[in-house]
């Protein structure tokens, strides 16, 4: 097991396709958390997040035994690509325009982003207030705009890597960044949230 902790997700992944499984068990848990957040954030519903997980996986697991994976330096990537294509497979089957009702008790809310703000108490007590009505706006983006939202700024993806992980070219992802920060800009002079995080 020590071997495979040394081994980078490529490696892991071409492990398992060689036929060790315990590498796969590896390569799943340092993916998962970072698949799932990404998953229940676009989706708002926490069973509908873990169908989807589980799918994914699924068809990581048979893409991997089918050998349909080429080692890029970039294997996030490629499940993330997969959790997209998962998640509009959802939408198409089950809400035809592919849009979800936002929810005031969102599972979102569970993203953790308060480790980004420092300072004294005060501050902090304002950057929270902030991250929360950030929150609350973002739920209520469709659930491109929110997908792009979390990829850039929760993973800190590229924006070419965006346009790859949702199979979209970069300009679309461009313009659904743009969107989504002219809404949320527009929402909140509407409810008149101040969105200036203290320092």
């Amino acid at each position: 097991m020590n071997v495979l902790s040394n081994m980078t997700d490529e490696q892991l992944a071409m492990a398992y396709i060689g036929g060790n499984a315990a590498a796969f068990d590896l390569v799943l848990a340092r993916n998962q958390q970072k698949i799932y957040s990404y998953i229940l954030f676009v989706v708002h519903d926490r069973e509908t997040a873990e169908d989807v997980f589980q799918d994914t996986f699924v068809k990581v697991v048979m893409r991997l035994q089918q050998g349909r994976y080429i080692p890029s330096g970039k294997f996030a990537a490629w499940v993330m690509r997969i959790a997209h294509n998962v998640i509009m497979d959802h939408y198409r089957d089950q809400h035809g325009e592919g849009l979800v009702d936002s929810a005031a008790n969102s599972d979102a809310a569970d993203c953790d982003s308060m480790d980004l703000a420092e300072g004294n108490v005060e501050s902090r007590y304002v950057n929270e207030q902030v991250y929360t009505d950030v929150r609350h706006m973002m739920n209520m983006l469709p659930p491109v705009q929110r997908e792009v939202i979390f990829m850039r700024f929760f993973q800190d993806l590229s924006f070419k890597e965006i346009a790859e992980a949702t199979n979209v070219s970069i300009n679309t992802a461009l313009g659904r960044m743009r969107y989504a920060v002219f809404n949320l800009r527009r929402m909140a002079k509407s409810h008149g949230v101040y969105l200036q995080l203290e320092q």
